[in-house]
């Protein structure tokens, strides 16, 4: 055989330029793969901060959407939301509260036949819910974030302290316009009816002599007086003197009333509950006129329970204000026949009275006292069921050297919690509430 060296050496070199190439390509794709590998970790990084960004987000508005449902439902406004085609898709507990149907009975449905059936489809200011809750209803329209229209909100605001409000100021309004008249009214007739008893007293005495002629004067005598009662209560209603005020036991006041309207309670079959929470045991105010105002409540109570029922009457102290302080209630509650609601807007006024002997001036004078101690009676009253008048007056703080002062001694409940306390011929318990 032959040998060509320069045919092995050429090969070789081809073999070992092949290998070098080998070697350069497998370096590259080292390279390659270590740059790849790389490359995946910071996107496997990059992945992961996305991922835990996305789940901050998703956190965050999951929390703010908790918050906003809450805020939502925790509004006294009731709140539906109404889509372009009229129907609800959402509502509030106030919404479903106002309108008297469950949410299920509200989603989904037309807002015309909710409120239908709700009976808030009327015009008349303010809409009375089935609760007795004086509410009204507004519309707003309800647009995207690109401008437009996507529906309608629907609020639901309850306006029942405002209603209140406004008829309580009315009613004073009326009353001391009414007031104003009486007053001078009254003081118009009280100058010729002492004329009358003047001249009245003069015949008695010329008469002296002529009994049945005498008895005429004494007939006008005994009218004149009593037209001086009626004047002195309306000049009492205008111009209430409340000048005396002072601590006082609140449960000896009430005491003393139900004394003084023993004549009317000793022939009933009325059962007479007292209960006095012990923060409300001692009281500012004028004790006669505060008598004279639980007095007249009682009397109108008994005459609502003809035959039988329960008298309640009640102190409590509650954070309502009244004068910018804590106030204290005074209530007065009946089982009795209750108030008409076309009724209960006249009651204060003067000489309104549903009873044949009555003048209609005791509530007027109660309504009066009351506003003269800056304070106010509330009127709670369901027909055939009964009636609370709650007289709310300003509770001052007791200083220590007012306390010594109070005309009134303390009264020590512990020597008296269990006797009967009588009243006429009436017995009854007391009961003391808890603080």
């Amino acid at each position: 055989m032959n040998v060509r060296p320069g045919s092995d050496t050429a090969d070789s070199d081809l073999l070992h330029d092949a290998f070098r190439s080998f070697d350069d390509a497998a370096a590259t794709l080292q390279q390659s793969y270590q740059t790849l590998t790389s490359r995946l970790e910071q996107l496997d990084v990059e992945l992961a901060d996305r991922n835990e960004a996305l789940s901050r987000n998703l956190r965050a508005n999951e929390e703010l959407r908790a918050h906003l449902t809450a805020i939502v439902e925790s509004l006294s406004t009731g709140l539906l939301v109404v889509d372009t085609g009229g129907s609800i898709t959402r509502c509030n507990q106030a919404g479903e509260h106002f309108l008297g149907l469950t949410r299920d009975r509200i989603v989904g449905r037309s807002l015309t036949v909710c409120l239908k059936e709700a009976q808030l489809d009327g015009d008349v200011y303010p809409l009375t819910t089935q609760q007795g809750s004086a509410v009204t209803l507004s519309h707003r329209a309800l647009q995207t974030g690109e401008g437009s229209h996507a529906g309608s909100l629907v609020l639901i605001q309850d306006v029942t302290a405002v209603r209140e409000l406004e008829d309580r100021l009315q009613r004073r309004n009326r009353l001391a316009a009414m007031g104003e008249m009486v007053g001078r009214i009254a003081h118009e007739i009280r100058n010729p009816l002492g004329s009358i008893e003047l001249f009245a007293s003069m015949l008695r005495r010329d008469l002296h002599g002529v009994p049945a002629l005498r008895d005429y004067a004494e007939h006008i005598s005994s009218s004149v007086h009593m037209m001086n009662r009626l004047l002195t209560n309306l000049l009492l209603y205008t111009k209430p003197d409340c000048s005396h005020g002072g601590w006082h036991e609140t449960e000896a006041l009430m005491l003393d009333a139900l004394t003084l309207a023993a004549h009317a309670v000793a022939h009933t079959r009325i059962d007479i509950r007292l209960e006095v929470n012990p923060l409300a045991s001692r009281i500012w105010c004028d004790a006669g006129q505060i008598k004279q105002v639980l007095l007249n409540l009682i009397l109108n109570s008994i005459h609502a329970m003809p035959g039988s029922g329960t008298l309640t009457l009640s102190a409590t102290l509650t954070g309502g204000q009244t004068s910018g302080g804590p106030a204290l209630c005074l209530s007065v509650s009946d089982t009795g026949v209750g108030i008409a609601p076309a009724q209960r807007q006249k009651i204060f006024d003067p000489f309104f009275t549903t009873r044949d002997e009555g003048t209609g001036l005791g509530l007027a004078i109660v309504h009066a006292i009351v506003e003269a101690h800056r304070g106010r009676i509330d009127v709670e009253s369901v027909e055939g069921r009964g009636t609370t008048l709650t007289i709310v007056l300003p509770h001052p703080p007791q200083e220590e050297e007012r306390v010594k002062t109070s005309g009134s001694p303390s009264l020590d409940r512990r020597d008296r919690s269990a006797a009967p306390v009588t009243i006429g011929e009436r017995h009854f318990v007391e009961e003391e509430t808890s603080a």
